[in-house]
């Protein structure tokens, strides 16, 4: 097969589509082949160096998929050759085929073309993971999401308001945060402008945020203790504002708020807290959404995977909103 290969790490130039061994089935597992991938932030630190795939995993970069199966791996059931699929992967996903764990598959939702469900697993399984299932979104409850107008934010917008939230977003241009108010965001905040704290204070009341999501971790830390409602929940998924940070714990106590941070790459397959629990309840609870169209993908732009390259020079744009999907077939 071809994928996209990195000899050494660094820019976008050192990723070239190149033939590599076919990857094998192992049991429980499928073989895929893949009509697209979408990039995460994920892949760009993987190909800086900074991000190196779990052991037992494959090298080449892509955390999702989709496509149609062309193999089933001993032990597969509910599952059968030529079912049109989308995929959450720890790896792989830049490439003509991938073998993939069962139980992260998931099937295209209704009226979603199959090239565009590549953009959904990732998001999805990490949007539903952090915000409803450990969380525990609800409605009324006013959720902010940093970063509005990424793959992440523009998916969090749909999910807060299908299922009742105030959702308040954060982005640095006027122009993502338009397309954030298209999508349902309550309260938007530019942040280059705007002290998102006192922003949201004087939006809500004073009430503040019951749940954060949030992609910047140590430079957010504080503040984001100051903007939380009391028993809220602060959920970290990155660490774009590094790695180390301070938090008052007299303010995190009289909010009895709570912080957590949670990885969905490094997760096991299976068992408490495994990627087969969170795919199941995205399938269960979170597909019927998009089937019905309260959720949507958001597509920034399609490229051929050889041009893999300016993808990831794409995802860092400011006019880029929502994911960027690279097509295999």
């Amino acid at each position: 097969m071809y994928a996209i290969t990195i000899d050494q790490p660094g820019g976008p130039e050192v990723m070239t589509w190149a033939q590599q061994p076919d990857p094998e089935v192992p049991r429980g597992h499928v073989l895929v082949d893949v009509a697209a991938t979408a990039v995460n932030r994920a892949d760009l630190l993987q190909r800086q160096g900074f991000y190196p795939p779990p052991p037992g995993t494959s090298d080449v970069l892509g955390l999702e998929c989709s496509g149609v199966i062309s193999q089933l791996g001993e032990g597969v059931t509910g599952w059968a050759v030529g079912d049109e699929v989308c995929a959450l992967l720890a790896g792989g996903g830049y490439a003509e085929k991938v073998a993939v764990p069962a139980t992260q598959l998931l099937p295209i939702p209704e009226g979603v073309d199959l090239r565009v469900a590549a953009s959904l697993p990732e998001v999805a399984c990490t949007v539903w993971s952090n915000v409803v299932m450990r969380a525990g979104l609800r409605r009324g409850h006013t959720l902010l999401i940093h970063g509005g107008g990424g793959g992440i934010g523009t998916h969090a917008i749909q999910v807060g308001k299908a299922l009742g939230a105030r959702v308040a977003v954060t982005a640095g241009s006027e122009e993502k945060l338009a397309r954030c108010r298209e999508l349902g965001a309550d309260i938007t905040i530019n942040y280059r402008e705007q002290d998102f704290v006192a922003a949201l204070a004087e939006a809500t009341d004073g009430h503040g945020a019951d749940i954060i999501l949030d992609n910047m971790g140590a430079s957010y830390l504080g503040r984001n203790v100051d903007a939380l409602a009391m028993d809220g929940h602060i959920v970290v998924i990155g660490m774009q504002g590094g790695r180390k940070g301070e938090v008052d714990i007299g303010k995190l106590l009289g909010k009895r708020g709570s912080i957590t941070a949670t990885g969905l790459r490094g997760r096991p397959i299976t068992g408490p807290g495994g990627k087969a629990e969170i795919v199941a309840d995205v399938r269960a609870k979170l597909w019927p959404l998009i089937a019905d169209g309260s959720v949507q993908p958001v597509v920034s732009i399609e490229l051929p995977i050889a041009e893999a390259p300016l993808a990831h020079q794409l995802l860092d744009s400011p006019e880029t909103v929502g994911k960027v999907i690279l097509t295999v077939k």
